[in-house]
């Protein structure tokens, strides 16, 4: 799990950038070069339409930067920032072309990122004063995984694993091919995570109380009770007794996040965060 709060490398946001501009721009935005002088300059800030958590803004800067070295940029926020309705992001001069050009590019990677963001900072909000942390899913956009993890942790909640090679997580259709092992599937499944990777932490998805015991008797590291009803969770945290950590998933949303908390679960994954975040409202003002 990554837990510390860091920076996007710089080499990551240039790919993502070049490969969005050339999606957008093509072989020239035709509008932009037809009807603006190649030497009117122009100045425009971007505006919060709404309170959010800033992400992205290093895409933003590094859009306009690509489509004219020239411009320049002013950051009044830092990722991570909470902002007030009105208020201002950045501030951007240079090229009137490059200003018409860049604007979509850096407008969608700053809107959707910030609404990741500001939606992982309401699920930690929820949860304020109990002992549950809020992770991410794997449910991210193709591509996008560690832009969205880093948003994630820009709201303040945390990283789950990243990819199917830094933990072990048997689900459950992985027991269903172990359906005949003995002494069970998940006793099997955890000696081999064991023998195979030993250096990594193993995960079991687990459906129902049987399971959960199972899998603490196993040795797992983080047992995962799955679409579980609020008494469920606070018998499988008491069945776990310590031996395990507990996550809890399926369905979150802010309306359950905090009764599930109030269980006793160490972690709660919410995929909603990345897979059903909304784009917030923000503009780019030309003045």
């Amino acid at each position: 799990m990554l837990l510390a709060m860091d920076l996007l490398p710089p080499e990551l946001v240039l790919r993502h950038v070049r490969t969005a501009l050339m999606e957008d721009v093509g072989s020239g935005d035709v509008t932009t070069l037809a009807t603006v002088p190649e030497i009117a300059l122009a100045r425009a800030v971007m505006l919060a339409r709404e309170e959010l958590v800033v992400c992205g803004m290093s895409l933003a800067e590094t859009a306009f930067k690509t489509v004219a070295p020239e411009t320049q940029v002013q950051l009044c926020a830092r990722d991570g920032a909470r902002v007030a309705r009105g208020e201002k992001i950045l501030e951007v001069s240079g090229p009137a072309r490059a200003l018409l050009t860049g604007e979509r590019v850096a407008l969608n990677f700053v809107q959707r990122l910030s609404g990741v963001a500001t939606l992982a900072a309401h699920f930690v909000e929820a949860v304020a004063g109990t002992s549950a942390v809020i992770l991410d899913t794997r449910k991210t956009t193709p591509s996008w995984r560690e832009l969205e993890k880093y948003a994630v942790r820009c709201g303040g909640a945390r990283n789950h694993r990243f990819g199917l090679w830094d933990m072990v997580l048997i689900k459950d259709n992985h027991l269903a091919a172990l359906r005949d092992a003995a002494p069970n599937a998940i006793a099997a499944a955890v000696r081999r995570a064991r023998a195979n990777y030993p250096a990594l932490k193993v995960e079991v998805e687990a459906d129902t109380l049987e399971q959960v015991a199972q899998a603490a008797d196993a040795g797992a590291d983080i047992i995962l009770l799955d679409n579980m009803t609020l008494e469920q969770l606070r018998e499988a945290v008491r069945l776990v007794g310590g031996r395990a950590k507990t996550e809890a998933s399926g369905g979150v949303n802010l309306q359950t996040v905090r009764g599930i908390a109030e269980t006793g679960v160490d972690f709660i994954s919410v995929g909603a965060m990345t897979h059903s975040a909304r784009a917030v409202d923000i503009g780019l003002d030309f003045f």
